[in-house]
């Protein structure tokens, strides 16, 4: 088998193959010993059609294209596995020449994941500090006003809704759940709804209906923010809010707690636990962006195009659950096409890639692996959050490598944060 090998660029690349008759009519054969397995006819049991009926059977043109995708299959196969390439996704290939006692001619281009040189990653990850995280005392009053707030009592009021009133709603627009009516219930003024929104729900009273505009804040989604809907508006509900007081007593009836200092100390030690984690995740970020911008490569187009398809799935989920509305509605709202929001997400797609790369790249030279048990492990802890029903549902093959990745990406911070 002869080979011709030539870069074309932003990680792709082109090999010509080209199979002498000899090594090409290996191939026919053996397509015609599998096509036999497969012809019927008259007076023989399947599979024991003579060969050359076969091949009348079938037909010139059929055995060639059978032998054809033999021959590439196992010949780009053996240059991957030789030449220790790794590819990104399915060949491009294009047959240049196949006709029986000649050579068979074949090109396959195909992506590869880049080479890259690391700067010394270690000495980067060094500088890189995590600062001490302090729980401050309003942190600790939010969190019990938060727990104050789900255990209040709720009393029905006459009168117009007004701000800490708690309120319960049914309204109706155009671009949300295809315009039928979508129900609501928030404490009024504290912005869980929109602030347009609810500045116009303030006085009404339980029955009361009502048609404004509302337009979403700015830090909206991008494709949302600053845009204006029509609302109409029916007042289901409106309650005063009553809070327990806070004291020891309030503090036992959550359960676990014998004084409202031992619920303070609790609150305090989980929020400096979630500050740490997320002060954790600061620096890791910031580890990876300084080795990621003293590094200069080609990336792979499929890989961005993957991640570009991958982030738009993930505004689609994030449309249907937040604004109840057909992403084709969404896109008729913000005037642009599929495509459009597609490409918005290229510079996005080629930092999130890079990271992958850099992250891989380290990984393999500090030798990680993951064993078969921890693998395992992971999945199986993952799977108990789910019920049986849930489980049945899950792709777990994509678990699987999922799983292995945050494993893999997990055990590289470890290295690089025990070096800071």
């Amino acid at each position: 088998m002869k080979t011709e090998f030539k870069k074309l660029g932003k990680s792709q690349i082109e090999v010509e193959f080209e199979l002498d008759e000899q090594e090409f009519q290996k191939y026919i054969e053996k397509a015609l010993l599998h096509l036999k397995d497969h012809v019927k006819m008259d007076g023989f049991r399947q599979g024991q059609v003579p060969l050359e009926m076969v091949e009348k059977k079938v037909g010139q043109e059929n055995l060639l294209m059978e032998a054809g995708e033999l021959a590439v299959k196992a010949s780009y196969t053996k240059y991957v596995r030789d030449n220790n390439l790794e590819p990104i996704g399915d060949p491009d290939v294009q047959i240049k020449k196949i006709a029986k006692g000649n050579p068979f001619l074949f090109t396959v281009k195909v992506a590869l994941l880049p080479d890259i040189v690391l700067p010394d990653y270690k000495a980067i990850a060094a500088k890189v500090k995590t600062a001490d995280m302090a729980v401050e005392e309003k942190e600790i009053e939010e969190a019990i006003a938060y727990l104050q707030k789900s255990r209040a009592k709720f009393i029905d009021k006459t009168d117009g809704a007004a701000k800490k009133d708690y309120v319960k709603i049914e309204y109706q627009n155009e671009h949300i759940n295809g315009g039928k009516p979508v129900k609501d219930m928030f404490i009024l003024g504290e912005a869980q709804f929109l602030p347009d929104f609810e500045n116009n729900l303030i006085d009404m009273k339980v029955g009361d209906e009502k048609e404004f505009s509302a337009k979403f804040p700015e830090n909206a989604p991008k494709e949302v923010a600053g845009t204006e809907g029509v609302f109409k508006i029916k007042m289901l509900a409106v309650q005063i809010m009553e809070l327990p007081e806070i004291n020891d007593e309030f503090a036992k009836e959550l359960g676990m707690f014998d004084s409202l200092v031992a619920l303070k100390n609790n609150l305090k030690e989980g929020i400096g636990m979630e500050k740490k984690e997320n002060e954790r995740q600061r620096a890791r970020g910031e580890v990876l962006q300084k080795i990621s911008e003293k590094i200069t490569f080609e990336l792979p187009e499929k890989m961005v195009e993957y991640e570009q398809i991958r982030l738009l799935e993930d505004l689609k989920n994030q449309i249907a659950s937040q604004f109840k509305i057909p992403f084709e509605e969404y896109l008729k709202s913000v005037k642009k096409t599929e495509e459009e929001l597609k490409a918005n997400y290229k510079l996005e797609a080629e930092k999130r890639i890079k990271n992958f790369l850099v992250l891989r790249e380290i990984g393999k030279q500090e030798k990680i692996e993951i064993s078969h048990e921890e693998l395992e492990q992971e999945i199986n802890k993952e799977l108990r959050k789910y019920t049986k029903e849930q489980i049945e549902k899950i792709d777990l093959v994509r678990l699987k490598e999922y799983t292995k990745g945050a494993i893999f990406n997990e055990k590289v911070f470890q290295i690089l944060e025990n070096l800071s």
